[in-house]
């Protein structure tokens, strides 16, 4: 079941790069844009985020903060942004394995990975975007933009 806008985002509690808790609902009172991707080191996941670091003041300047999730273990999460530079928050869903992702509606169960999905939580935990796309299936972020534009109106 893939969540709706308008609907309770789901909350959850994950270890970071440097296994640092994170818990959605602490994070009340400030949009959080939360990205789930398949795999680190891989070429489109790799692509998507390093666009996302470069586009990074978009949300953060919108008062939102960026999280990205896998179902990757914290030690190659840590490798990953220490290499590519990201100074926003990897999320490890790799125990148990994939819980966030299938709670999203955005784990690929053949494959023990997450889907491609993007949910913007507002500031009261509330999924104000949603977009799902299959494996291979790179995202334009020019609709996350326009969903973080429209929190601001």
């Amino acid at each position: 079941m893939t969540l709706s806008v308008g609907d309770a985002a789901p909350d959850f509690t994950l270890p970071d790069s440097d296994r640092q808790p994170f818990t959605l609902s602490e994070q009340r009172g400030t949009p959080v844009l939360v990205v789930f991707y398949p795999f680190a080191f891989s070429s489109i996941c790799t692509g998507e985020l390093c666009q996302l670091r470069d586009e990074l003041d978009t949300y953060t300047g919108a008062g939102v903060q960026v999280v990205a999730v896998s179902t990757d273990p914290a030690p190659t999460l840590k490798a990953w942004k220490e290499q590519q530079g990201f100074e926003f928050r990897l999320l490890s869903d790799f125990w148990p394995h994939g819980e966030v992702a299938k709670a999203y509606g955005t784990f690929f169960e053949t494959a023990g990975m997450a889907n491609r999905g993007t949910f913007l939580v507002d500031a009261e935990g509330t999924v104000a975007f949603t977009e799902v796309n299959g494996p291979g299936d790179a995202r334009a972020q020019s609709g996350w933009k326009d969903a973080v534009a429209a929190l601001a109106v």
